[in-house]
Protein backbone atom coordinates (compact mmCIF):
# COMPACT_ATOMS: atom_id res chain seq x y z
CA UNK A 1 0.00 0.00 0.00
CA UNK A 2 1.35 3.16 -0.70
CA UNK A 3 2.37 5.59 1.75
CA UNK A 4 2.17 9.38 1.73
CA UNK A 5 5.67 11.09 1.48
CA UNK A 6 4.91 13.28 4.55
CA UNK A 7 4.14 10.13 6.59
CA UNK A 8 7.19 8.02 4.93
CA UNK A 9 9.66 10.92 5.98
CA UNK A 10 8.63 11.53 9.39
CA UNK A 11 11.26 12.52 11.33
CA UNK A 12 12.34 9.84 13.65
CA UNK A 13 14.78 11.63 16.32
CA UNK A 14 14.97 15.09 17.47
CA UNK A 15 18.37 15.44 15.51
CA UNK A 16 16.47 14.51 11.87
CA UNK A 17 13.19 17.89 13.17
CA UNK A 18 13.85 20.69 10.94
CA UNK A 19 13.70 24.48 11.85
CA UNK A 20 12.64 23.78 15.41
CA UNK A 21 15.96 23.66 16.99
CA UNK A 22 15.04 26.13 19.57
CA UNK A 23 12.57 23.29 20.99
CA UNK A 24 14.52 20.05 20.18
CA UNK A 25 17.62 21.23 22.09
CA UNK A 26 15.53 21.43 25.34
CA UNK A 27 14.02 18.07 24.98
CA UNK A 28 17.19 16.83 23.88
CA UNK A 29 18.43 17.74 27.23
CA UNK A 30 15.30 17.34 29.36
CA UNK A 31 15.64 13.54 28.17
CA UNK A 32 19.96 13.18 28.91
CA UNK A 33 19.51 14.33 31.92
CA UNK A 34 16.42 12.34 33.06
CA UNK A 35 14.27 15.35 33.89
CA UNK A 36 10.91 15.29 32.10
CA UNK A 37 7.92 17.59 32.76
CA UNK A 38 4.31 15.86 33.82
CA UNK A 39 2.54 17.75 31.21
CA UNK A 40 4.09 19.75 27.50
CA UNK A 41 2.11 21.76 25.49
CA UNK A 42 3.24 22.27 22.26
CA UNK A 43 1.54 25.61 19.78
CA UNK A 44 2.35 26.68 16.35
CA UNK A 45 0.62 26.65 12.95
CA UNK A 46 0.02 23.06 10.82
CA UNK A 47 2.76 21.41 9.78
CA UNK A 48 5.42 22.53 11.72
CA UNK A 49 6.34 19.40 13.60
CA UNK A 50 3.82 19.05 16.82
CA UNK A 51 2.78 15.79 16.55
CA UNK A 52 6.41 14.54 15.40
CA UNK A 53 8.13 16.14 18.23
CA UNK A 54 5.35 14.52 20.79
CA UNK A 55 5.71 11.22 19.15
CA UNK A 56 9.82 11.32 19.18
CA UNK A 57 9.01 12.29 23.02
CA UNK A 58 7.17 9.83 23.99
CA UNK A 59 9.60 7.28 22.55
CA UNK A 60 13.00 8.62 24.31
CA UNK A 61 10.57 8.81 27.57
CA UNK A 62 10.47 5.11 27.08
CA UNK A 63 13.78 4.47 25.36
CA UNK A 64 15.38 1.79 26.94
CA UNK A 65 19.37 2.91 24.99
CA UNK A 66 18.74 7.03 24.45
CA UNK A 67 21.54 8.41 22.45
CA UNK A 68 22.46 12.07 22.93
CA UNK A 69 19.22 12.53 24.12
CA UNK A 70 17.68 10.87 20.82
CA UNK A 71 15.58 7.54 20.98
CA UNK A 72 17.59 4.39 19.92
CA UNK A 73 14.81 3.32 17.60
CA UNK A 74 15.76 0.11 17.69
CA UNK A 75 14.73 -1.54 21.46
CA UNK A 76 11.40 -2.95 21.73
CA UNK A 77 9.56 0.27 23.25
CA UNK A 78 10.83 2.11 20.20
CA UNK A 79 9.84 -0.09 17.91
CA UNK A 80 6.30 -0.75 19.82
CA UNK A 81 5.48 2.92 20.07
CA UNK A 82 6.58 3.04 15.71
CA UNK A 83 4.04 0.78 15.06
CA UNK A 84 1.41 1.70 16.93
CA UNK A 85 1.38 -1.22 19.24
CA UNK A 86 2.19 0.30 22.60
CA UNK A 87 -0.82 0.44 24.47
CA UNK A 88 0.85 2.56 27.02
CA UNK A 89 1.08 6.05 24.33
CA UNK A 90 -2.10 6.94 23.62
CA UNK A 91 -2.87 9.64 20.61
CA UNK A 92 -6.47 11.16 21.24
CA UNK A 93 -7.70 13.91 18.42
CA UNK A 94 -9.99 16.37 20.72
CA UNK A 95 -11.58 17.53 17.54
CA UNK A 96 -13.59 13.92 17.94
CA UNK A 97 -13.44 13.02 21.60
CA UNK A 98 -14.34 16.46 23.18
CA UNK A 99 -16.71 15.23 25.62
CA UNK A 100 -16.38 15.46 29.31
CA UNK A 101 -16.79 11.40 29.20
CA UNK A 102 -13.54 10.95 27.10
CA UNK A 103 -11.29 13.17 29.81
CA UNK A 104 -13.04 11.10 32.88
CA UNK A 105 -11.84 7.79 30.96
CA UNK A 106 -8.28 8.98 30.63
CA UNK A 107 -8.65 10.35 34.63
CA UNK A 108 -9.58 7.02 35.90
CA UNK A 109 -6.76 5.21 34.31
CA UNK A 110 -3.75 7.18 35.32
CA UNK A 111 -4.29 5.59 38.32
CA UNK A 112 -2.68 2.11 36.87
CA UNK A 113 0.65 1.54 36.02
CA UNK A 114 2.18 0.75 32.62
CA UNK A 115 1.47 -2.24 31.48
CA UNK A 116 4.72 -2.65 29.45
CA UNK A 117 6.62 0.16 29.09
CA UNK A 118 8.15 3.00 31.70
CA UNK A 119 5.90 5.83 31.28
CA UNK A 120 2.02 6.07 30.26
CA UNK A 121 2.01 9.20 27.96
CA UNK A 122 -1.34 10.62 26.14
CA UNK A 123 -1.24 12.79 23.12
CA UNK A 124 -3.95 15.03 22.63
CA UNK A 125 -4.10 16.67 19.67
CA UNK A 126 -6.20 19.79 18.95
CA UNK A 127 -6.55 19.75 22.38
CA UNK A 128 -8.21 23.61 22.29
CA UNK A 129 -11.25 21.47 20.63
CA UNK A 130 -12.14 20.25 24.39
CA UNK A 131 -15.57 21.54 25.71
CA UNK A 132 -15.32 23.77 28.97
CA UNK A 133 -16.64 21.04 31.17
CA UNK A 134 -13.64 18.64 29.77
CA UNK A 135 -11.13 21.17 30.81
CA UNK A 136 -12.47 21.24 33.95
CA UNK A 137 -12.19 17.31 34.44
CA UNK A 138 -8.73 17.55 33.12
CA UNK A 139 -7.26 20.26 35.59
CA UNK A 140 -6.60 18.11 38.58
CA UNK A 141 -5.36 15.54 36.85
CA UNK A 142 -3.08 17.71 34.47
CA UNK A 143 -1.41 19.39 37.98
CA UNK A 144 -0.68 16.48 39.57
CA UNK A 145 -0.91 13.47 37.41
CA UNK A 146 0.83 10.15 39.28
CA UNK A 147 4.98 9.83 38.89
CA UNK A 148 4.43 7.02 35.82
CA UNK A 149 2.39 9.06 33.44
CA UNK A 150 3.04 12.30 31.28
CA UNK A 151 0.38 14.68 28.96
CA UNK A 152 1.52 16.45 25.98
CA UNK A 153 -0.92 18.57 24.36
CA UNK A 154 -0.77 19.72 21.06
CA UNK A 155 -2.54 23.26 19.61
CA UNK A 156 -2.70 25.14 16.36
CA UNK A 157 -5.18 28.37 18.16
CA UNK A 158 -3.58 28.87 21.50
CA UNK A 159 -5.95 31.37 22.25
CA UNK A 160 -8.56 29.22 23.15
CA UNK A 161 -6.95 27.05 26.00
CA UNK A 162 -7.68 28.57 29.53
CA UNK A 163 -5.08 29.87 31.31
CA UNK A 164 -5.61 27.58 34.19
CA UNK A 165 -4.15 24.55 31.43
CA UNK A 166 -1.73 26.61 30.13
CA UNK A 167 0.03 27.54 33.65
CA UNK A 168 0.17 23.84 34.44
CA UNK A 169 2.07 22.63 31.17
CA UNK A 170 5.69 23.64 29.53
CA UNK A 171 5.28 25.36 27.02
CA UNK A 172 7.04 25.35 23.42
CA UNK A 173 6.09 27.61 21.01
CA UNK A 174 6.73 26.05 17.18
CA UNK A 175 7.55 28.76 14.81
CA UNK A 176 7.08 28.38 10.75
CA UNK A 177 10.15 27.01 8.98
CA UNK A 178 11.95 28.93 6.90
CA UNK A 179 11.67 28.93 2.79
CA UNK A 180 15.61 27.85 3.11
CA UNK A 181 15.23 25.05 5.84
CA UNK A 182 12.05 23.48 3.60
CA UNK A 183 13.92 23.89 0.34
CA UNK A 184 16.52 21.83 1.51
CA UNK A 185 14.13 19.22 2.94
CA UNK A 186 12.22 18.95 0.16
CA UNK A 187 15.08 18.61 -2.10
CA UNK A 188 17.50 15.65 -0.12
CA UNK A 189 13.65 14.19 -0.08
CA UNK A 190 13.31 14.79 -4.00
CA UNK A 191 17.17 12.95 -4.61
CA UNK A 192 15.92 10.44 -2.47
CA UNK A 193 12.91 9.46 -3.94
CA UNK A 194 14.49 10.03 -7.35
CA UNK A 195 12.27 12.86 -8.19
CA UNK A 196 13.38 15.33 -10.70
CA UNK A 197 12.87 18.72 -8.93
CA UNK A 198 14.41 22.16 -10.48
CA UNK A 199 15.76 24.73 -7.76
CA UNK A 200 13.37 27.60 -9.11
CA UNK A 201 10.59 24.70 -8.27
CA UNK A 202 11.70 24.10 -5.01
CA UNK A 203 11.78 27.73 -3.94
CA UNK A 204 7.99 28.12 -5.21
CA UNK A 205 6.79 25.00 -3.59
CA UNK A 206 8.35 26.31 -0.14
CA UNK A 207 6.87 29.83 -0.36
CA UNK A 208 3.18 27.68 -1.13
CA UNK A 209 4.05 26.10 1.87
CA UNK A 210 3.92 29.23 4.18
CA UNK A 211 6.40 27.63 6.50
CA UNK A 212 4.74 23.98 6.42
CA UNK A 213 6.92 21.20 6.46
CA UNK A 214 3.89 18.89 5.76
CA UNK A 215 2.72 21.11 3.47
CA UNK A 216 5.77 21.51 1.31
CA UNK A 217 6.34 17.55 1.10
CA UNK A 218 2.81 17.34 0.42
CA UNK A 219 3.12 19.67 -2.89
CA UNK A 220 5.90 18.31 -4.08
CA UNK A 221 4.26 14.32 -4.32
CA UNK A 222 1.51 16.05 -6.21
CA UNK A 223 3.84 18.05 -8.46
CA UNK A 224 5.42 15.26 -8.63
CA UNK A 225 2.57 12.34 -10.07
CA UNK A 226 3.20 10.30 -12.77
CA UNK A 227 7.48 11.04 -12.01
CA UNK A 228 7.30 13.96 -14.22
CA UNK A 229 10.29 16.31 -13.59
CA UNK A 230 9.20 19.26 -11.11
CA UNK A 231 9.47 22.51 -13.14
CA UNK A 232 7.72 25.78 -12.13
CA UNK A 233 5.68 25.50 -15.07
CA UNK A 234 4.52 21.46 -13.27
CA UNK A 235 3.87 23.31 -10.17
CA UNK A 236 1.84 26.12 -11.54
CA UNK A 237 -0.20 24.03 -13.70
CA UNK A 238 -0.60 21.35 -10.80
CA UNK A 239 -1.48 23.96 -8.04
CA UNK A 240 -3.56 26.46 -10.76
CA UNK A 241 -1.27 29.73 -10.20
CA UNK A 242 -0.83 32.17 -12.78
CA UNK A 243 2.52 32.59 -12.40
CA UNK A 244 4.77 35.81 -10.97
CA UNK A 245 5.02 36.78 -14.67
CA UNK A 246 1.32 37.26 -15.10
CA UNK A 247 0.94 38.76 -11.78
CA UNK A 248 3.62 41.94 -13.12
CA UNK A 249 1.77 41.75 -16.37
CA UNK A 250 -1.22 42.21 -14.69
CA UNK A 251 0.28 45.23 -12.50
CA UNK A 252 1.83 46.56 -15.88
CA UNK A 253 -1.92 46.74 -17.22
CA UNK A 254 -3.38 48.60 -14.38
CA UNK A 255 -0.62 51.50 -14.42
CA UNK A 256 -1.27 51.83 -18.04
CA UNK A 257 -4.66 51.35 -18.18
CA UNK A 258 -4.55 48.85 -20.55
CA UNK A 259 -8.34 47.15 -20.26
CA UNK A 260 -7.81 44.96 -23.37
CA UNK A 261 -4.75 42.96 -21.46
CA UNK A 262 -7.07 42.96 -17.95
CA UNK A 263 -9.90 41.36 -19.29
CA UNK A 264 -7.53 39.10 -21.76
CA UNK A 265 -5.39 37.91 -18.74
CA UNK A 266 -8.98 36.72 -16.70
CA UNK A 267 -10.69 35.10 -20.16
CA UNK A 268 -7.74 32.56 -20.00
CA UNK A 269 -7.93 32.15 -16.30
CA UNK A 270 -11.31 31.20 -16.97
CA UNK A 271 -10.49 28.80 -20.32
CA UNK A 272 -7.70 27.41 -18.38
CA UNK A 273 -10.00 26.58 -15.33
CA UNK A 274 -7.71 28.14 -12.72
CA UNK A 275 -9.15 29.15 -9.74
CA UNK A 276 -9.88 33.06 -9.63
CA UNK A 277 -9.33 33.53 -6.15
CA UNK A 278 -5.82 32.18 -6.03
CA UNK A 279 -5.40 34.95 -8.94
CA UNK A 280 -6.95 37.08 -6.15
CA UNK A 281 -4.49 35.90 -3.32
CA UNK A 282 -1.31 36.05 -6.18
CA UNK A 283 -2.20 39.46 -7.39
CA UNK A 284 -2.90 40.61 -3.52
CA UNK A 285 0.56 38.89 -2.58
CA UNK A 286 2.64 41.21 -5.31
CA UNK A 287 0.55 44.21 -4.11
CA UNK A 288 1.78 43.43 -0.34
CA UNK A 289 5.34 43.08 -1.62
CA UNK A 290 5.32 46.64 -3.45
CA UNK A 291 3.84 48.29 0.15
CA UNK A 292 6.56 46.35 1.31
CA UNK A 293 9.15 48.24 -1.00
CA UNK A 294 8.04 51.07 -0.83
CA UNK A 295 7.15 52.04 2.72
CA UNK A 296 10.37 50.30 4.01
CA UNK A 297 14.43 51.17 3.60
CA UNK A 298 15.57 47.36 3.62
CA UNK A 299 13.02 45.41 2.29
CA UNK A 300 15.20 42.41 1.09
CA UNK A 301 15.03 41.08 4.53
CA UNK A 302 11.51 41.38 4.56
CA UNK A 303 10.78 39.35 0.90
CA UNK A 304 11.88 36.07 0.03
CA UNK A 305 12.65 37.16 -3.54
CA UNK A 306 15.33 36.52 -5.75
CA UNK A 307 17.34 39.47 -7.33
CA UNK A 308 15.93 39.42 -10.55
CA UNK A 309 12.62 39.21 -9.02
CA UNK A 310 13.38 42.17 -6.54
CA UNK A 311 14.16 44.39 -9.38
CA UNK A 312 11.40 43.42 -11.19
CA UNK A 313 9.13 44.25 -8.69
CA UNK A 314 11.12 47.69 -8.11
CA UNK A 315 10.05 48.90 -11.19
CA UNK A 316 6.50 47.66 -10.47
CA UNK A 317 6.44 49.38 -7.26
CA UNK A 318 7.87 52.68 -9.13
CA UNK A 319 4.66 53.16 -11.32
CA UNK A 320 2.44 53.82 -7.70
CA UNK A 321 2.42 55.82 -5.10
CA UNK A 322 1.42 54.77 -1.40
CA UNK A 323 -1.61 56.17 -1.36
CA UNK A 324 -2.68 54.36 -4.39
CA UNK A 325 -1.00 50.61 -3.23
CA UNK A 326 -3.29 50.54 -0.10
CA UNK A 327 -6.33 51.77 -2.29
CA UNK A 328 -5.90 48.81 -4.60
CA UNK A 329 -5.00 46.38 -1.98
CA UNK A 330 -8.26 47.46 -0.33
CA UNK A 331 -9.99 46.62 -3.77
CA UNK A 332 -8.97 43.81 -4.08
CA UNK A 333 -9.12 42.72 -0.47
CA UNK A 334 -13.24 43.53 -1.01
CA UNK A 335 -13.62 41.40 -4.37
CA UNK A 336 -11.97 37.93 -2.33
CA UNK A 337 -13.74 38.69 0.04
CA UNK A 338 -17.05 38.67 -2.22
CA UNK A 339 -15.87 35.56 -4.34
CA UNK A 340 -15.46 33.35 -1.53
CA UNK A 341 -19.66 34.17 -0.46
CA UNK A 342 -20.69 33.76 -4.76
CA UNK A 343 -19.20 31.53 -6.44
CA UNK A 344 -21.26 32.12 -9.48
CA UNK A 345 -19.86 36.10 -10.11
CA UNK A 346 -16.76 35.54 -9.65
CA UNK A 347 -15.51 36.85 -13.07
CA UNK A 348 -17.73 39.76 -12.82
CA UNK A 349 -16.10 40.66 -9.35
CA UNK A 350 -12.75 40.28 -10.50
CA UNK A 351 -13.18 42.55 -13.48
CA UNK A 352 -15.39 45.03 -12.07
CA UNK A 353 -12.36 45.05 -9.45
CA UNK A 354 -9.13 45.89 -11.89
CA UNK A 355 -11.64 48.44 -13.87
CA UNK A 356 -11.67 50.72 -10.92
CA UNK A 357 -8.06 49.71 -10.22
CA UNK A 358 -7.56 51.77 -13.23
CA UNK A 359 -9.50 54.92 -13.04
CA UNK A 360 -9.92 56.09 -9.15
CA UNK A 361 -12.50 58.02 -10.83
CA UNK A 362 -14.93 55.34 -10.85
CA UNK A 363 -15.10 54.89 -7.00
CA UNK A 364 -15.74 57.51 -4.27
CA UNK A 365 -14.65 55.36 -1.05
CA UNK A 366 -12.15 57.24 0.66
CA UNK A 367 -8.98 55.50 -0.28
CA UNK A 368 -9.91 56.47 -4.10
CA UNK A 369 -10.18 59.95 -2.72
CA UNK A 370 -6.53 59.70 -0.99
CA UNK A 371 -4.70 58.14 -4.39
CA UNK A 372 -6.47 61.00 -5.94
CA UNK A 373 -5.33 63.51 -3.67
CA UNK A 374 -1.61 62.19 -3.80
CA UNK A 375 -1.77 62.82 -7.66
CA UNK A 376 -2.95 66.23 -7.35
CA UNK A 377 -0.07 67.01 -4.82
CA UNK A 378 2.57 65.63 -6.66
CA UNK A 379 2.06 67.42 -9.53
CA UNK A 380 1.75 70.44 -7.62
CA UNK A 381 5.19 69.58 -5.90
CA UNK A 382 6.74 69.37 -9.37
CA UNK A 383 5.22 72.52 -10.58
CA UNK A 384 2.48 70.84 -13.37
CA UNK A 385 -0.28 72.92 -11.53
CA UNK A 386 0.04 76.67 -10.58
CA UNK A 387 -2.96 78.59 -11.08
CA UNK A 388 -6.35 76.55 -11.95
CA UNK A 389 -9.50 78.80 -12.86
CA UNK A 390 -12.42 77.23 -11.79
CA UNK A 391 -15.41 76.88 -14.37
CA UNK A 392 -18.32 77.95 -12.11
CA UNK A 393 -17.15 81.20 -10.43
CA UNK A 394 -14.42 84.12 -11.66
CA UNK A 395 -11.48 82.97 -9.49
CA UNK A 396 -10.70 80.42 -6.75
CA UNK A 397 -7.78 81.28 -4.39
CA UNK A 398 -5.19 78.10 -4.73
CA UNK A 399 -1.89 78.37 -4.06
CA UNK A 400 0.88 78.42 -6.39
CA UNK A 401 4.16 77.06 -5.81
CA UNK A 402 5.62 80.47 -6.84
CA UNK A 403 3.52 82.50 -4.34
CA UNK A 404 5.17 83.24 -0.92
CA UNK A 405 3.91 81.06 1.83
CA UNK A 406 2.71 83.69 4.50
CA UNK A 407 0.02 84.57 1.21
CA UNK A 408 -0.79 81.09 0.39
CA UNK A 409 -4.30 79.03 1.20
CA UNK A 410 -4.30 75.85 2.45
CA UNK A 411 -5.54 73.25 0.23
CA UNK A 412 -7.99 71.77 2.93
CA UNK A 413 -9.10 75.31 3.01
CA UNK A 414 -9.83 76.92 -0.09
CA UNK A 415 -11.28 80.44 0.06
CA UNK A 416 -14.45 80.43 -2.17
CA UNK A 417 -15.86 83.35 -3.16
CA UNK A 418 -19.88 83.35 -3.13
CA UNK A 419 -22.16 84.57 -5.58
CA UNK A 420 -22.37 88.65 -6.78
CA UNK A 421 -25.67 89.00 -4.48
CA UNK A 422 -23.00 88.36 -1.33
CA UNK A 423 -19.80 89.47 -2.29
CA UNK A 424 -19.53 90.90 1.58
CA UNK A 425 -18.93 86.96 2.95
CA UNK A 426 -16.45 85.08 2.45
CA UNK A 427 -16.69 81.18 2.31
CA UNK A 428 -14.17 78.72 3.26
CA UNK A 429 -14.91 75.05 1.79
CA UNK A 430 -15.35 72.25 4.40
CA UNK A 431 -13.08 69.53 3.70
CA UNK A 432 -14.90 66.50 5.87
CA UNK A 433 -18.13 67.25 4.22
CA UNK A 434 -18.31 63.31 3.24
CA UNK A 435 -17.78 62.76 7.19
CA UNK A 436 -20.91 64.25 8.07
CA UNK A 437 -22.80 62.31 5.02
CA UNK A 438 -21.55 58.81 6.77
CA UNK A 439 -22.72 59.77 9.96
CA UNK A 440 -25.99 60.49 8.94
CA UNK A 441 -26.29 57.79 6.54
CA UNK A 442 -26.01 55.30 9.84
CA UNK A 443 -29.35 56.57 11.11
CA UNK A 444 -30.90 58.12 8.77
CA UNK A 445 -29.96 57.16 5.39
CA UNK A 446 -32.64 58.86 3.40
CA UNK A 447 -31.43 62.35 4.63
CA UNK A 448 -28.02 61.09 3.78
CA UNK A 449 -29.24 60.74 -0.07
CA UNK A 450 -30.46 64.29 0.45
CA UNK A 451 -27.52 66.10 1.45
CA UNK A 452 -24.31 63.46 -0.76
CA UNK A 453 -24.67 66.20 -3.60
CA UNK A 454 -24.44 69.50 -1.54
CA UNK A 455 -21.76 71.49 -0.48
CA UNK A 456 -20.97 72.65 2.97
CA UNK A 457 -19.11 76.09 3.32
CA UNK A 458 -17.92 77.74 6.53
CA UNK A 459 -17.73 81.70 7.53
CA UNK A 460 -15.80 83.07 10.29
CA UNK A 461 -18.13 83.40 12.48
CA UNK A 462 -18.09 79.68 12.51
CA UNK A 463 -21.54 79.76 10.21
CA UNK A 464 -22.16 76.87 8.24
CA UNK A 465 -23.62 77.30 5.22
CA UNK A 466 -24.92 73.85 3.28
CA UNK A 467 -25.68 74.06 -0.70
CA UNK A 468 -28.41 72.34 -2.27
CA UNK A 469 -28.62 72.03 -5.93
CA UNK A 470 -32.13 71.70 -6.00
CA UNK A 471 -35.09 73.01 -3.44
CA UNK A 472 -36.49 69.67 -2.74
CA UNK A 473 -33.55 68.40 -0.82
CA UNK A 474 -33.42 71.78 1.18
CA UNK A 475 -37.21 71.65 1.98
CA UNK A 476 -36.65 67.67 3.42
CA UNK A 477 -33.58 69.04 5.25
CA UNK A 478 -35.30 71.79 6.47
CA UNK A 479 -36.99 69.70 8.86
CA UNK A 480 -36.91 70.21 13.29
CA UNK A 481 -35.71 66.68 13.32
CA UNK A 482 -33.40 66.23 10.33
CA UNK A 483 -31.80 69.47 11.15
CA UNK A 484 -31.30 68.56 14.88
CA UNK A 485 -28.93 65.07 12.96
CA UNK A 486 -27.32 67.73 10.44
CA UNK A 487 -26.20 69.88 13.49
CA UNK A 488 -25.42 66.58 15.89
CA UNK A 489 -23.13 65.15 12.65
CA UNK A 490 -21.68 68.84 12.01
CA UNK A 491 -20.65 69.40 15.66
CA UNK A 492 -18.94 65.92 15.94
CA UNK A 493 -17.22 66.59 12.73
CA UNK A 494 -15.95 70.06 13.40
CA UNK A 495 -15.43 69.32 17.27
CA UNK A 496 -17.62 71.95 17.85
CA UNK A 497 -21.18 72.76 19.10
CA UNK A 498 -23.24 73.96 15.80
CA UNK A 499 -26.35 75.87 17.00
CA UNK A 500 -29.06 76.25 15.36
CA UNK A 501 -29.30 79.88 14.21
CA UNK A 502 -25.34 78.92 12.91
CA UNK A 503 -26.91 76.25 10.29
CA UNK A 504 -28.03 78.01 6.85
CA UNK A 505 -29.10 76.00 3.73
CA UNK A 506 -29.36 77.51 0.39
CA UNK A 507 -30.71 76.45 -2.70
CA UNK A 508 -27.86 77.44 -5.63
CA UNK A 509 -27.97 76.29 -9.43
CA UNK A 510 -27.91 73.19 -11.33
CA UNK A 511 -25.37 70.34 -9.83
CA UNK A 512 -24.80 69.46 -13.44
CA UNK A 513 -23.12 72.47 -14.15
CA UNK A 514 -21.25 72.83 -11.08
CA UNK A 515 -18.48 70.04 -11.06
CA UNK A 516 -16.97 69.54 -7.96
CA UNK A 517 -13.25 71.40 -7.19
CA UNK A 518 -11.57 68.20 -7.30
CA UNK A 519 -12.58 67.00 -10.30
CA UNK A 520 -11.79 70.78 -11.74
CA UNK A 521 -7.99 70.45 -10.59
CA UNK A 522 -7.61 66.59 -11.45
CA UNK A 523 -8.63 67.86 -15.19
CA UNK A 524 -6.83 70.91 -15.47
CA UNK A 525 -3.82 68.45 -14.34
CA UNK A 526 -4.69 66.11 -17.10
CA UNK A 527 -4.92 68.84 -19.59
CA UNK A 528 -1.36 69.79 -18.84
Amino acid sequence: MHQALYRKWRPQTFDDVCGQEHITSILRYEAENHAFSHAYLFCGSRGTGKTTCAKILSKVINCEHPINGNPCCECSACRAIDSGAATDVLEMDAASNNGVDNIRDIRDEVVYSPSSLRYRVYIIDEVHMLSVSAFNALLKTLEEPPEHVVFILATTELQKLPATIISRCQRFDFRRISTETLMSRISYIAEKEQITLHPDAARMLAKLAQGGMRDAISLLELCAGGRREVTVEAVEESVGLSGRGAMLSTVEAVANKDYDTLFTQIAEIVRSSKDIGVFLQDLIAVYRDMLVIKTTKNAVSYLDLTDHEMMQLKEAADRFRKETLLYHCKLLEDAFFATQKNNSVKRVVVEMTLVRMCDEALDTSSEAMLSRIAQLEEQIAVGKITMIPTKSMPTEHIASPSTPVSEQTKSTDKVVPTPASQNKRVLRRMQNWMEVVERIGRSAPMEAGFIRAAHAFTQEDGTVIIRFDNGFSKDMMDKDESRDRLRAALSAVLRREVGDRMLVMEVVGSANDKPSVIDEIIEASEEN
